[in-house]
């Protein structure tokens, strides 16, 4: 009787929260071993369809890296990187394409559908969702803190800089009660497509679409400080001021801007949690102490 109170429990503290978000557009940053990991992958997959069950209105935007570097190994094709982007010349433009608007994303649609959700992919080149532009090393040197170390054009082959994000195709979805799953690839006016950090695309998107809250999965607890204690809540004025001092490492600075961006977008809030955690969207939107960092504006 006890184990049947302490879910009643449960649920009760989560009501609340349920009746907040009703409606409310969410935008999830899927990525790192929630990807890779089949238990992890099929309880993502469950708590989106939940969040759809209860009234919520998820989007999910998903990366690829590993499954990238496996395909261009398989074919011989060495992975470049520079300032930890991969170096996107037109042979490798293809297998991300494949890899991820392709395998990736077919996969995650179909297990939000083997759930009972109703998740339907796309890429930027849907409904004219994203636009881009070459990302130069100099612009990404400068977002990231790091030295710029080459001529002020010089970019990273088909790397893409986000221009805009129209968010009419994801909204005529969600009217019609899909779930939006969508791969980084944009285009620019002449119709290159470009590969774009999946962070990025995450925090442009949910500036778009002016959602409710962006929740970035990763493989780390959140945001540490200086002396390397997990921080719970964290100002975006504060964050701010971690990225200028070097507080916040290379690998979780994209993050930290599409968090940013989000937040500017009006954004309510913006989550960075570890999906290594079973069932993490559902502790981190429903609970009273959630589990990663949580930042406000």
């Amino acid at each position: 009787m006890n184990k049947l109170i302490k879910k009643a429990n449960i649920l009760v503290e989560a009501l609340p929260y349920i009746r907040t978000f009703a409606g409310k557009t969410i935008v999830i940053k899927y990525g790192g071993k929630a990807m890779t990991e089949d238990a992890l992958k099929d309880r993502f997959a469950l708590d989106v369809v939940l969040l759809k069950y209860v009234g919520l209105n998820p989007v999910v935007v998903h990366g690829g890296g590993p499954q990238i570097n496996k395909m261009l190994d398989t074919l011989g094709l060495e992975a470049k990187f520079r300032h930890g982007v991969r170096i996107t010349d037109r042979a490798t433009m293809d297998i991300v394409e494949m890899v991820l608007g392709g395998k990736i994303n077919k996969e995650i649609v179909a297990l939000i559908n083997q759930h009972g959700g109703r998740a339907v992919g796309l890429t930027g080149k849907d409904g004219d969702l994203i636009h881009a532009k070459p990302l130069t090393v100099k612009a990404w040197a400068e977002s990231i803190g790091t030295e710029h170390d080459g001529s002020p054009d010089e970019d990273f082959g088909l790397v893409g800089d986000i221009q805009s994000v129209n968010p009419r195709v994801i909204e005529r979805l969600q009217q019609d009660h899909f779930i939006p799953v969508i791969a980084p690839i944009g285009t620019d006016r002449t119709g290159n497509t470009y590969n774009i950090n999946a962070d990025l695309v995450a925090g442009a998107v949910a500036a778009a679409l002016k959602a409710e809250k962006l929740l970035v999965l990763t493989d780390v607890k959140g945001i540490r400080d200086a002396k390397g204690r997990h921080v719970s809540t964290l100002s975006r004025k504060d964050m701010q001021r971690m990225v200028k001092k070097g507080a916040i490492g290379e690998g979780m600075l994209p993050k930290v801007h599409a968090c940013l961006t989000a937040l500017d977008g009006g954004v309510r809030k913006a989550h960075i949690i570890d999906g290594r955690i079973p069932h993490a969207i559902l502790l981190e939107v429903f609970t009273d102490k959630g589990i990663g960092t949580e930042i406000v504006s």
